[in-house]
């Protein structure tokens, strides 16, 4: 066991970021008036029940198809780059799916809100670089703040008022950008020295 806890605040921050569910309170709050409730714990479990096995199966899904994980690394950095470009320039360039039913803790908000794309390619990204138990620490850390964030969602709105939301998010959008650069060049090297 290498438990780290550098390598744990830095994972969580990195998911937490990617997650970033502090910005998504207000389509949080959207959801729960259309739909009435939301089961925070239900939402909260699936999308780190989501996270934890992708990161077991993800790398044997991408060895059966041929691809090292420094290259699904790259990609990931890439990702992480449009959505930081995304927090910062409060752009959209990834549309979400806006169906709101009776499975809303499942879809969207549990997936592909929380679990969504940006998050499991980090994960992989971060595997790449990080001891596993580190990012599972990291990832019930997050499950933990998201469950809190999804309780409390309608109070913290009320408290952060839409410019600090704005403000967290390019605060977190700049820490994200830097994290794509740092992953991209660690895992370019590596293709190169492999190469």
């Amino acid at each position: 066991m290498q438990f780290n806890f550098k390598e744990i605040f830095t994972v969580f921050m990195v998911l937490f970021a990617v997650i970033d569910i502090i910005g998504n309170v207000p389509i949080v709050i959207d959801l729960r008036k259309k739909a009435g409730h939301i089961q925070s714990e239900k939402a909260s479990l699936i999308a780190g029940a989501i996270l934890i096995i992708f990161l077991f199966l993800g790398k044997s899904i991408l060895n059966l198809i041929g691809i090292d994980v420094n290259s699904f690394a790259v990609a990931g950095a890439f990702i992480l780059f449009f959505i930081a470009l995304e927090m910062i320039l409060g752009i959209t360039l990834y549309k979400q799916d806006e169906n709101a039913s009776m499975t809303t803790a499942v879809f969207p908000l549990a997936f592909p809100l929380i679990a969504g794309p940006g998050s499991l390619t980090t994960l992989l990204s971060l595997r790449a670089e990080y001891y596993i138990e580190n990012i599972i620490v990291a990832v019930l850390l997050n499950v933990i703040i998201i469950y809190i964030v999804l309780k409390t969602s309608a109070k913290i709105e009320r408290f952060l008022g839409a410019n600090g939301i704005n403000i967290i998010r390019k605060v977190f959008g700049v820490v994200l950008l830097a994290i794509a650069v740092k992953l991209f060049a660690h895992n370019i090297k590596a293709l190169f020295d492999i190469v």
